[in-house]
């Protein structure tokens, strides 16, 4: 939030220099982020002088240059040589002596300096318009009116303003009551009042709307959703001249950074910032029937914004319309066809209370983020909506002229009680770990505005006042306690208690050591949002959908890691890096049965090429048996030993006790085409919860190296094509051979001679015993019962 120093003063009842009014703001918990100068015109045209050119002749050595003599009073004159066409003598001009740093419209500020133009010596500079940020004009030299006063600043002779300090506050979210120059004012006054004794009291501009003149412009209102719309009030104004604000207005707007758009618009900007109440106006000749309803539209309903776009409304949008058409998105958008214009003479001033639920949800929908939506998605004070209607109505009248026209309107739809607080001093002095004393603690409350319904020996109960929306309990009345008197007057004790708690299970470890080792074979770890678009879903029926959604395109809780990985990505293909191994931890939500499943996953993508072609190797594109490689690597590092593994059409599955640990796929080429992926995806999602499981049941064994030999053989098997290796581990598997230590295929050989939809494996074994040297007859006797089961299991052959 940015505030103006000059113009906070003006609601402090004595000026706080900006140095300690910076401490006093960051103690109070709004932190002052940076304070910088805002200047209207560059350097504010400090060091510059009115003169008077008394003589000018041509330069001897130079036909475009001229020597002049110019008297810049105190009874000094200046030989200056200057390049002007239009200079003369006899004219007042500006101009910059020696030791001045003058400050362009375009370009670096520099200094003037003595020196010496082709033999002739010039001390200074006489000044053309954009040389001093006065203009962009650089046809000659500006040229003043004779009366003009000589030797006079030029700061003070163009009523340049001096330089304002604009203070930067990073105010948290549930600070709403400081979102204005009065906000802030009235902390600064309640500190000041506390620190320094005395009651420092926030000076109010005055809230005296005029007296309704002869013409009448009655507007009826109706608030047809008072849960969305508590209170909503306006006012009707004839006889209005649009027109540009006068300088005070805009330089008040642009020290803060708000743009001057014209006289009515700026005020109600300039009254946004000042009371934090946010108001609009409307052309009360384009409210159709002179009626305004503070309704819903039915959904898809369409709304020609003030921007020129057209937006398809929700049915739990609020809307402020005429009898025919809606007008403006209530406390966020304003409508193409109702805003004030250049042709305006009438309009009705809207001041109103809009729930923060309804506001946040249609601003964050549809991406329409205003100054007025912030302020009431975070909430504004209900009883500052009249006083700020009757302040903005009065500078209207009195800057942009024309006649009240109108009673105020107020409907108040729906009254909001005060909350009621009640609070011991014990509990305060317990959680604040310093005693303030009742009287302090009452001085600081009502300071901030807090009634005191009842007092009694223990403590107080407090009704919160209206702009205090974040105040629901005692701890926040500490804080309030604790920040008046400066978060940096903390007391910390000598001594801390602290109880040793148990430690929460955490798989912190377990992640930690598959990040590294999925690091180290090439893989890099993404972060993508879990919130995305549900147009990725569209014949899914079990999204968790957002309620209150951040843009129309992130609206779902993501189903799969699949898409948000996509669209990582696309994102690095786009920018020609197409060889992708990634990883990302993360979660994927869905419902069932009005439950809401949350599943803890890791992702693998892989995609283009496994390794760079260079000297002694050819490039090798990913596939689905790559990824099905490292996942079992990823098992065998778990010591997952148990799962099995299977395949269907469009998978390749690993269970755990029937239970799926990981699959991994090809990734479709419909939805590659989504995301404008011309290359092949490969994705494997893995259950983390079932894997950790898993791995958790694995009981690791220890025995010595053995001392004796291994036997390895070699076997191929002839078999129909449409049989998987993962077919034959099974049955070798199955046998529960003892002396089978390990076993893999080598080699697939598919040929003509073999026969007709047949293919060959060349499979390896390797057998060992602990205890002894296996001898031949045994291993013959091991590989026989192996071949005998792929007979009669796979009806193989076996190759001689």
């Amino acid at each position: 939030m940015t505030i103006s120093y000059q113009w906070l003063m003006q609601y402090l009842p004595e000026p706080v220099p900006v140095a300690e009014l910076s401490k006093i703001l960051t103690s109070i918990g709004l932190e002052v982020e940076a304070i910088e100068k805002a200047e209207f015109v560059p350097g504010s045209l400090e060091g510059l002088v009115i003169g008077e050119i008394i003589n000018c002749h041509k330069h001897p050595n130079a036909d475009k240059l001229s020597v002049t003599k110019v008297n810049v009073g105190n009874g000094l004159e200046l030989n200056i040589v200057c390049g002007a066409p239009n200079v003369a003598q006899g004219q007042r001009v500006v101009v910059a002596p020696v030791g001045t740093t003058v400050h362009p419209t375009s370009g670096e500020p520099f200094l003037i300096k003595k020196a010496k133009i082709r033999g002739e010596e010039s001390e200074g500079m006489i000044c053309a318009e954009d040389e001093i940020g006065l203009g962009a004009s650089h046809a000659g030299i500006m040229v003043l009116p004779h009366h003009a006063p000589i030797g006079t600043s030029a700061k003070k002779y163009f009523n340049i303003p001096d330089a304002d300090d604009i203070i930067h506050i990073g105010l948290t979210p549930n600070r709403s009551d400081a979102m204005s120059h009065i906000g802030v004012a009235r902390d600064v006054c309640a500190y000041l009042s506390h620190h320094k004794g005395g009651k420092y009291e926030v000076l109010l501009p005055p809230t005296l709307m005029p007296n309704k003149g002869k013409e009448s412009l009655e507007i009826k209102v109706n608030v047809k959703a008072p849960e969305a719309c508590p209170k909503y009030t306006g006012v009707s104004i004839k006889g209005v001249k649009i027109a540009p604000s006068p300088e005070w207005l805009q330089l008040k707007l642009k020290s803060i950074g708000v743009r001057s758009i014209n006289n009515v618009v700026d005020i109600t900007n300039y009254v946004l910032h000042e009371f934090g109440q946010p108001l609009h106006a409307f052309d009360a000749d384009k409210i159709k029937g002179n009626v305004v309803n503070v309704e819903f539209k039915p959904q898809d309903t369409k709304f020609l914004a003030l921007d020129g776009k057209e937006i398809k409304l929700n049915d739990n949008d609020l809307m402020i319309c005429d009898n025919a058409d809606g007008m403006c998105i209530a406390g966020v958008f304003g409508g193409l066809n109702s805003g004030v214009t250049d042709t305006t003479t009438n309009i009705f001033l809207e001041s109103a209370y809009f729930h923060p639920k309804f506001v946040r949800r249609t601003s964050m929908y549809h991406g329409l983020r205003t100054d007025a939506a912030t302020h009431f998605e975070k909430g504004v004070d209900i009883n500052n909506v009249i006083p700020a209607l009757k302040r903005a109505a009065a500078l209207i009248v009195e800057i942009a002229g024309g006649e009240i026209a109108s009673g105020i309107v107020d409907v108040t739809g729906r009254e909001i009680i005060p909350d009621e607080v009640h609070v011991t001093y014990e509990y305060i002095t317990r959680l604040s770990g310093k005693d303030y004393g009742k009287t302090a603690i009452k001085n600081i409350l009502t300071a901030l505005g807090f009634g005191i319904d009842k007092e009694d020996a223990d403590g107080l109960i407090l009704k919160v006042p209206s702009n205090k929306t974040d105040i629901t309990n005692g701890a926040d009345i500490v804080e309030e306690i604790l920040r008046i008197d400066g978060l940096d007057n903390i007391a910390i004790p000598e001594r801390l208690n602290i109880s040793l708690a148990k430690a929460i299970p955490s798989d912190r470890a377990d992640r930690n050591k598959m990040a590294n080792l999925l690091t180290g074979i090439g893989f890099k770890e993404i972060v993508t949002n879990s919130i995305v678009n549900s147009k990725y879903y569209p014949e899914r029926n079990d999204l968790v959908k957002m309620l209150n959604s951040l843009t129309s395109e992130l609206d779902v809780m993501r189903p799969s890691m699949l898409e948000s990985g996509l669209e990582v990505i696309a994102y690095n293909c786009n920018r020609k890096n197409t060889d992708l191994s990634l990883y990302e931890y993360g979660k994927v939500y869905s419902q069932a049965e009005g439950k809401y499943i949350e599943q803890n996953q890791l992702a693998l993508y892989i995609t283009g090429n496994v390794n760079s072609t260079n000297w002694n190797q050819q490039a090798v594109k990913t596939d689905i048996y790559y990824l099905k490689g490292i996942v079992q690597h990823l098992l065998a590092h778990s010591g997952i030993t148990k799962a099995v593994l299977s395949y269907d059409e469009a998978n390749i599955t690993w269970k755990f006790k029937n239970e799926v640990i990981c699959s991994a796929s090809k990734v479709d080429g419909k939805k590659l085409k989504e995301f404008d992926i011309k290359q092949d995806v490969y994705f494997a999602a893995i259950n983390w919860d079932a894997w950790q499981k898993a791995a958790a049941s694995n009981k690791i064994k220890y025995s010595e190296v053995a001392k004796f030999p291994a036997v390895e053989r070699d076997l191929a098997i002839i078999l129909d094509k449409h049989v998987k290796y993962n077919d034959v581990a099974q049955i070798t598997e199955q046998q529960k051979i003892e002396s089978l230590k390990g076993f893999g295929l080598f080699d697939v050989f598919e040929n003509e001679k073999l026969g007709a939809g047949k293919k060959s494996y060349a499979l390896n074994y390797t057998f060992q015993l602990q205890d002894r040297t296996l001898t031949d007859s045994e291993v013959e006797q091991v590989m026989q019962q192996l071949m005998n089961a792929y007979k009669t299991k796979l009806q193989a052959q076996i190759r001689e």
